[in-house]
């Protein structure tokens, strides 16, 4: 395993749509084990291909109940229920911040890294884990979900808020 370097907002592979996976082979899984890898020691909650500059359907999110790495090869979001807002990041727009409506319960249909289809439903964060990555696969950012970008005095107050709730 290695670490990838992660690409950053400005980059041309994050504004493209990936192409599927056609095959499973070790090339798969030594980019799923590099990105798990990566995602470990950026302490992120996910990670796409297009972010370590690979055009390919592939993502993985850690899911947050089970602190296990779910990998997602030809994702597509096939249900989704609810909303939640809240907080939203990503390695590729480092120290930057927003609040973000996504669907509170989401179920994903994929493959996994041998090529097996598989369906996984996952609600809270780790439900907003699995659109954030994979609208990396279409070439998308969180950021144009975003009203704004908070200031770090607001990413504050959020953030206190948040802690004066629980």
């Amino acid at each position: 395993m290695a670490l990838r370097n992660i690409v950053t907002q400005g980059d041309p592979c994050l504004e493209k749509v990936c192409r599927p996976v056609v095959e499973f082979n070790p090339h798969l899984h030594e980019l799923l084990d590099d990105m798990a890898e990566t995602l470990q020691e950026a302490n992120g909650a996910g990670l796409a291909a297009p972010q370590v500059g690979v055009l390919r359907r592939a993502c993985i999110v850690l899911d947050m109940d089970s602190e296990e790495i779910i990998e997602l090869i030809n994702p597509e979001i096939v249900e989704q229920t609810g909303l939640q807002t809240g907080l939203e990041g990503c390695l590729s727009v480092p120290g930057q911040w927003g609040v973000v409506t996504r669907p509170n319960i989401v179920r994903v249909k994929a493959q996994d890294r041998n090529g097996k289809w598989f369906e996984i439903e996952r609600e809270g964060l780790t439900a907003r884990a699995f659109c954030h990555e994979i609208e990396h696969l279409d070439g998308h950012l969180f950021i144009e979900h975003v009203d704004h970008l908070l200031t770090d005095e607001e990413l504050e107050e959020y953030l206190k808020k948040e802690e004066e709730a629980e």
